[in-house]
């Protein structure tokens, strides 16, 4: 093999010779070809030799480090040789030379860059993976760590291919062996450290092999056990490898049965500055612990307040006094504000953060020395503290903070309690800079979006994240917070929020034009309807909007739409959501995101329903009926509530419809099961009013979408007698099959009507002369989604779609009302039992009424007497027993 005289151009003397001598070394054995690929394989049997090769790779790549060359020609021209001669000798595996050569082995792939190896992963894994369980512990732990390195930094491109490599050596199996197998005493913490290390980055990478590690309940007790040991790089490599497990929805949950030490250790780690990196392991766990609000919940449960005190004692520590942040510093808020995301999730952790500190954690890492500035805005007019932050913001050099920042505000905010309000003097103070702050960036994200369209403009950073923090505020369910909001962005206004206006407005029309949705960019757009959104909530700002024919805008806007749906992720908007954990998920279960890739459809609806909430009887809203056709308003929101799965928009189009007379949320089989109610046909109660009148209604629907309509049930309804709100007794006559459920005086007979509408169909057309006496009903009945929006109050952000679904019917709730059984004709299931009754073939308790009103088919299989050969067989429910 000879070198490339070429390739030794522009390095020293002492590079040249230490390559001539490697050369020199490998053409004492001889080259082959092998493989499909024909990559050459050195090849020689003795020990010497191979000896002076493996010295002369490790003096070369020393030399290359140390002048840092390791992009140059001479060392990817000499790495196929280099890596050929290194797999030949660990192939042969002698005992003498294996120390050796995998030294060699892990320092060429951490000092010879990802892009130079690539092309060799495949064959240095298969050689490496070998070892892992060689007798030398030394051999071992080095093959670890080469690998561990070469993981690492492993391109997607490889990724397939070197997972097929680990499954075919079975390496799951033996890392997991090798670390049941340590013992302090016995093996160096450098072993366990190696092969925990590894085996989380293979769980990380391929999501297939973690079920057979959180299965093995030995395994995970022998983490136990070590969790104990105070050595702090022991202690990373269990924080990785329990985050990598975490990272199985259903290994998160193992991890966290009757395991509360992992959580001691989590909450310890993320606490202790001590060793920076065991600290951003911790952090890190708890990200992957509570990637998504149900996980999230179960943590918040067992040690919410724990997690919380160590996020916001991780941003403390970060907070500015001057300058820069130094790197660890920087890394560590990084991560405590991706943690401190889950405040947009509902949960009890939204008032831990307010009793930590959070609104002071959040100033200092947004304005360098804060503590200067909070002295300076004691007894200052509000202008004038606009004036002090606004100066603060622009000295301020963590601008790759803010994003983060602004999601954080605007989930406490979003999520705050009615009642909540800051007592201390200084809370006060924090938290209205810290609304002053937001504000200061709306207006800003505002003019940035125009710089924009002048192509002026392209760092958008944060932007979006503070225009959303805003929204948050004016719309929180919180009044103070809410309050406090709409008056300081009042003021911020003042300057130039008439002047904007036209702009946002002038933004939609030019994308709604022709049809054609996102002429502008899709900030630009996004921008503009958050700020419309906030805009409404201001009774001075709002009618503005209206005056420039802005109602007409969105609703011409949301009609282009939905002809022409436009899909964004947040994440593309907002690059600090991007996060390579929830990237490698599996097992979690697939949960709607509140606004989904409908951004663009919610954030015009917001601003169209604070529009319409605040000024229904407007002349401009009056104008806007006559303009546009008022039942194709009615159709199109009814079409984005039937038609559309994410709840955000589904909210708003409901709540607009609120201001249209119809309450609820229109939906498919809505009025299938209404005509049950119509017809009369299979109705089993009858609920008769004061006045003698009376409605037949089916007890199973009643019991699953508002059981509060009826008495307290035994384990039949016609069996016992009960009272309750609006009950006045309950008592068995026969007419037909049907139970009397009489009800109290103060029952109106119309509300009631529409209340049975709504608890059928899921929605209901109301007037205002009937809302007084169904708002007091569905107050008694406990029917919270409806009186929210008989009250027409804003919908809560992250407020789930309230569900009518019968499938509980089929449980406790529905049994005692069942009236058919389904049972199949063939299917034999060893250890069937039924939970409600002793028949002994599998079967299902069934209601008439829903199997009716939901299939064609089988209504018609009812009406014709059910004379269907290969149809499952139906018995009558009295028949059986």
């Amino acid at each position: 093999m000879r070198r490339s005289k070429q390739a030794v151009v522009g390095v020293s003397s002492r590079v040249s010779t230490l390559h001539q001598r490697l050369y020199d070394a490998l053409n004492l054995g001889h080259f082959v070809r092998w493989g499909d690929d024909k990559r050459q394989k050195w090849h020689c049997t003795d020990i010497e030799t191979q000896k002076l090769v493996l010295r002369a790779i490790d003096a070369f790549l020393d030399c290359v480090s140390s002048e840092s060359l390791s992009q140059h020609p001479l060392v990817k021209e000499s790495v196929d040789d280099i890596v050929g001669a290194l797999g030949s000798i660990l192939e042969l595996k002698s005992e003498s030379l294996l120390k050796m050569a995998s030294d060699v082995a892990a320092k060429m792939v951490k000092l010879l860059p990802s892009s130079v190896l690539q092309a060799h992963v495949p064959h240095l894994v298969h050689h490496l993976l070998s070892l892992l369980s060689n007798r030398q512990l030394h051999v071992s732990i080095s093959c670890a760590t080469a690998l561990n390195c070469i993981l690492y930094n492993l391109s997607t491109k490889r990724e397939k291919e070197v997972g097929e490599i680990l499954k075919e050596g079975n390496t799951v199996f033996v890392l997991v062996m090798n670390v049941k197998d340590f013992s302090v005493g016995d093996k160096p913490t450098a072993y366990f450290h190696e092969m925990a290390l590894l085996l989380s980055r293979i769980l990380w990478r391929w999501p297939p092999s973690r079920f057979c590690v959180w299965s093995d309940s030995k395994f995970l007790d022998v983490l136990e056990i070590h969790k104990l040991n105070p050595e702090s790089s022991l202690k990373a490599a269990l924080l990785q490898l329990y985050s990598s497990l975490a990272l199985c929805g259903n290994g998160a949950k193992k991890l966290l049965e009757n395991r509360k030490s992992l959580l001691n250790l989590m909450v310890e780690s993320m606490s202790s500055p001590d060793t920076h990196s065991v600290q951003m392991d911790g952090f890190r766990l708890a990200q992957c612990l509570m990637i998504n609000e149900g996980p999230c919940q179960e943590v918040v449960k067992m040690c919410g307040e724990h997690v919380v005190k160590a996020i916001v004692t991780g941003m403390n520590s970060s907070c500015l006094s001057s300058g820069k942040l130094p790197k660890d510093q920087m890394s560590l808020a990084v991560e405590a504000c991706r943690l401190a995301l889950i405040t947009r999730w509902v949960g009890n952790h939204h008032s831990y953060f307010w009793k930590a500190g959070v609104g002071r954690a959040l100033l200092g890492l947004l304005l360098t020395d804060f503590w200067r500035i909070h002295q300076s805005l004691h007894g200052v007019p509000l202008q004038e503290q606009l004036l002090i932050l606004q100066e603060a913001l622009n000295e301020s050099s963590l601008p790759s903070l803010r994003p983060y920042i602004w999601d954080i505000l605007g989930g406490l905010v979003a999520n705050s309690a009615e009642d909540f309000a800051p007592v201390v003097h200084e809370d006060i103070l924090e938290l209205k800079a810290l609304i002053a702050c937001a504000c200061l960036a709306f207006t800003e994200s505002i003019n940035m979006a125009r710089q924009i369209s002048q192509s002026k403009i392209t760092n958008t950073i944060g932007s979006e994240s503070a225009s959303r923090a805003v929204l948050m505020m004016v719309y929180s369910p919180c009044k103070y917070i809410a309050s406090q909001a709409r008056s300081i962005l009042s003021e911020v206004l003042n300057l130039d929020g008439k002047n904007y206006i036209e702009y946002l407005v002038n933004t939609l029309n030019d994308t709604s034009c022709r049809n054609k949705v996102l002429r502008p960019g899709n900030f630009q757009v996004v921008i503009s309807l958050i700020s419309l959104a906030c805009y409404a909530s201001l009774p001075r700002y709002g009618k503005m909007v209206i005056d420039h024919q802005g109602m007409q805008s969105l609703l011409i806007f949301v009609k282009c739409w939905l002809s022409n749906p436009v899909y964004i992720k947040r994440s593309n908007l907002a690059p600090h959501l991007h996060n390579s954990y929830s990237e490698r998920v599996c097992c979690h279960p697939c949960v709607e995101d509140w606004e989904g890739k409908d951004m663009q459809l919610l954030f015009s609806l917001w601003a169209l329903a604070g529009l319409v909430h605040k000024f229904a009887s407007h002349a401009g809203f009056l104008k806007v009926k006559l303009e546009f056709d008022e039942s194709q308003i009615v159709r199109e929101l009814e079409e984005i509530c039937i038609n559309h799965s994410t709840p955000g928009p589904r909210w708003y189009a409901a709540y607009i419809l609120s201001h249209f007379g119809i309450y609820g949320f229109p939906n498919k089989c809505g009025k299938r099961i209404w005509k049950a109610f119509l017809d009369n046909e299979l109705a089993d109660l009858e609920l008769i009013l004061s006045d003698q009148s009376s409605l037949c209604v089916n007890e199973v629907i009643l019991s699953v979408r508002c059981p509060n309509l009826l008495p307290v049930q035994g384990p039949k309804l016609k069996e016992k007698s009960s009272t309750g709100p609006f009950l006045e007794q309950q008592m068995e006559t026969h007419r037909g099959s049907k139970v009397e459920v009489r009800l109290s005086a103060h029952v109106d007979h119309q509300a009631l009507v529409k209340l049975l509408q709504y608890v059928y169909m899921g929605y209901l057309q109301a007037g205002e002369d009937v809302l007084k006496n169904l708002k007091i009903l569905a107050k008694h009945c406990d029917l919270q989604p409806l009186l929210h929006m008989l009250h027409r109050r804003n919908p809560r952000y992250g407020a789930p779609i309230p569900t009518f679904d019968l499938t509980s019917a089929l449980g406790p709730v529905g049994h005692c009302s069942s009236d058919v059984l389904l049972e199949p004709n063939t299917i034999q299931l060893l250890n069937w039992r039924c939970s409600f009754c002793s028949a002994p073939n599998p079967h299902f308790h069934v209601h008439k009424v829903i199997l009716f009103s939901s299939c064609d088919y089988l209504r018609a299989l009812f009406q014709s007497g059910m004379q269907e050969r290969y149809f499952d067989q139906f018995r009558n429910h009295q028949s059986t027993g």
